[in-house]
């Protein structure tokens, strides 16, 4: 794989996702000229010994100390002295007493898009890094070296100063890395990647460690993993309109043209292309039967037979007609699966709403995110080319490491996830229900002996799902608490917003593929059951089909009329070709049914609700459709 060339300004997410995920990084000539020219105008400052922000003073509420000559207890009668000067010891204890976060080591992904992002931030050269410092981190990450980063410590401003400490300690030889997958000490890990401890010079661990690498890194790899999932929330939300034989009207272009937010506008669109092809899809209601349960003598042939359920019609005799006669000429008097109502409920019309409010959401914290990418993020900034009359219009102290445009962005995301996974669940629920299934069997399985629970548990798992995704959806970035005795007197806590949102993803996923899970079970169930009906219509005759419809009996003066419809009923069904779902939809039911069989009898669900929860993890289902 070609090495991602870092050079400050065009850093994307796609490439930030490949070095996540093993890519090499280079670093532009170019920019690491200005890094170089930096350096040096710090250096010519020092030598000047002007007061500079956090290189000649201390940091945060210790920032009104200029630092002395060397360190005053090395006057105390045989003091230890550590070889270092003020400056070198100043840069090495900021990152050494500011590694202190707790948990679980986060995941290697995560921590390369930091060091990533850490580099390409300081390649801008504003920041005082010098040169070979930048090339060490550089080779770390190319090394393959992953810094233990526990999960919990920043409060995102002064950036990620926590976590970002435990990336740099490792430079120094000190922390703890993964090499090979093996949890060693720091110092070992750069011995084994052929690397040399580094000593920080002026302002290098302040340019280090502060920063939002930790939140955007988390954050950039959430929005990567959401681009997916809202592409499969569309597929799942077409696999059950499919499922239902559902009205397309609430998808027309002319319909969003009206309203064009830009989310809702894509979401009905992609729906379309999913659906394009489908027979199922503003089906004639009268064409599709309603489930009953197989009993032995349900069907009449050797074929027939082999089926493991049956189906039924409600037939609507003429003095039941009053004031439906226009609808009753165009739909004929048959009562099957689908309700005589125009529209469908709303997690199924409000798809493009719903959904694309949630796209607008991801999109807003796209461009947010596209920003923090290229920008410098630390403090004091550098401006070396700047003519002045004093350091203080050169170097500049500001807020740039101040998360809250991210967290901000984040808190949108995190309030959408439960949204998009609660009418994925409301979708699950109507199917499995036979009050709102349009004609399906309770739990999607036949049950004719009372003994099998079908899909049942699959709703009570998607259900959980959500109520969990629900609780940690409160906003993080509203509660500030301030550090540094107050120096830091507001925070973002945009770190744990990003950090939230990304395990947040991954839950949604597991709810859409339930979803999925389920709609290919009803799927199978309404091909079958409308293809069912085509088949006796085309080799049985009216009084057969008839059998299927709870009408009148033969002494019922109506028993003519309900015989005349049954007939036109029969040959409508005769004439159709073999109803099936969108092409789209069709591929993507193909590829669970792969991995996947149909139920047709209670079994163990469990390995396959893991599967189809990796088929949605790992982008089979998008592929399989060509997305």
């Amino acid at each position: 794989m070609k090495p991602v060339l870092l050079d400050g300004r065009s850093l994307t997410r796609d490439q930030l996702v490949m070095v996540a995920h093993g890519a090499l990084v280079a670093l532009d000539d170019a920019a690491l000229r200005d890094v170089a020219r930096a350096a040096d105008f710090l250096a010519a400052q020092v030598a000047r010994e002007e007061p500079i922000y956090g290189v000649s003073t201390g940091f945060g509420s210790n920032a009104d100390k200029l630092l002395g000559a060397h360190p005053l207890r090395d006057e105390l009668p045989g003091a230890a002295k550590s070889g270092r000067s003020l400056h070198e010891e100043l840069q090495h204890n900021l990152i050494v007493t500011h590694a202190v976060c707790v948990g679980e080591p986060l995941a290697a992904d995560v921590v390369r898009a930091m060091l990533c992002i850490r580099i390409n931030t300081l390649l801008k050269g504003h920041s005082g890094i010098r040169v070979q410092t930048l090339e060490a981190l550089a080779a770390l990450l190319n090394a393959g070296v992953v810094p233990v980063v526990p999960a919990l410590g920043s409060v995102g401003a002064s950036g990620d100063l926590a976590p970002l400490s435990h990336l740099a300690i490792v430079l120094l030889g000190g922390g703890e890395a993964f090499v090979d997958g093996e949890r060693v000490p720091g110092a070992e890990a750069l011995r084994r990647a052929g690397l040399a401890p580094v000593a920080l010079s002026y302002k290098e661990g302040l340019a280090l460690n502060n920063g939002t690498a930790q939140m955007l890194a988390t954050g950039a790899l959430a929005l990567h993993r959401l681009d997916r999932l809202l592409d499969t929330a569309d597929l799942a939300a077409a696999m059950t309109l499919d499922a239902f034989a559902g009205r397309l009207g609430a998808f027309d272009a002319d319909v969003h043209a009206l309203r064009p937010h830009p989310g809702q506008v894509r979401t009905a669109a992609h729906v379309r292309e999913l659906l394009a092809g489908s027979t199922l899809a503003d089906i004639p209601y009268h064409l599709v039967p309603k489930f009953r349960p197989w009993r032995p003598e349900s069907w009449d042939t050797e074929d027939a037979r082999r089926l493991t359920f049956d189906i039924g019609w409600d037939w609507v005799p003429s003095d039941q007609r009053h004031g439906r006669e226009k609808f009753y000429a165009r739909f004929k008097p048959f009562r099957g699966g689908k309700k005589h109502q125009p529209q469908d409920s709303y997690s199924l019309r409000c798809i493009p709403q719903v959904h694309g409010a949630v796209r607008d959401a991801v999109e807003h914290a796209r461009r947010v995110f596209d920003i923090e990418l290229n920008a410098v993020t630390d403090n004091p900034l550098l401006f070396p080319e700047r003519e002045a009359d004093h350091v203080e219009q050169q170097v500049i102290s500001a807020g740039h490491f101040h998360g809250m445009p991210l967290a901000l962005a984040m808190s949108a995301v995190k309030a959408a996830i439960p949204v998009l996974a609660a009418i994925s669940e409301r979708r699950l629920n109507k199917l499995v229900d036979p009050a709102t299934s349009d004609g399906l069997p309770g739990f999607l399985i036949g049950n004719e002996d009372g003994t099998e629970s079908g899909f049942m548990i699959v709703q009570y798992t998607a259900a959980a799902i959500v109520n969990d995704l629900a609780t940690r959806a409160h906003p993080a970035s509203v509660y500030s608490i301030p550090t540094s005795a107050n120096a830091e007197d507001h925070v973002s806590m945009g770190t744990n917003e990003a950090r939230h949102v990304l395990s947040m993803a991954d839950d949604l996923g597991k709810v859409l593929a339930l979803e999925l899970y389920t709609a290919a079970q009803a799927l199978d169930l309404r091909l079958d059951m409308i293809n069912a009906a085509r088949d006796l219509a085309r080799r049985a005759d009216a009084a057969a089909l008839a059998r299927k419809v709870h009408g009148v009996g033969e002494a019922d003066p109506r028993y003519p009329a309900l015989m005349a419809e049954v007939e036109a009923l029969r040959a409508e069904l005769a004439q159709a070709d073999a109803f099936h779902p969108g092409t789209r939809v069709a591929a993507a039911h193909a590829a669970i049914r792969e991995r996947i069989p149909f139920l047709d009898r209670d079994r163990a669900l469990d390995g396959e609700v893991a599967t189809a929860v990796q088929l949605v993890a790992d982008g089979s289902l998008l592929a399989a459709i060509g997305q």
